[in-house]
């Protein structure tokens, strides 16, 4: 079940990209180039599926959905 709300979605898929790009193009020297890259992917990831790991851990919701899992 999804735990995030459209623009939490939505500010995962930009900051994502954004953190891949600086990563990736060398605006953010190695090795942390590649962890912003990394942290860019988990947010990409995330905010494509709905998902994320520690809200539901931590049994957190964006979305208002109150049902539970």
């Amino acid at each position: 079940m999804k735990n995030q709300a459209s623009w939490d979605r939505s500010a995962r898929v930009v900051g994502g990209v954004v953190l891949i790009g600086l990563g990736l193009g060398g605006v953010i020297p190695s090795p942390w180039g590649w962890v912003a890259a990394a942290v860019g992917g988990v947010f990409l990831a995330t905010g494509v599926v709905g998902v994320c790991p520690i809200y539901a851990v931590l049994r957190l919701r964006t979305n208002g959905d109150n049902a539970a899992n």
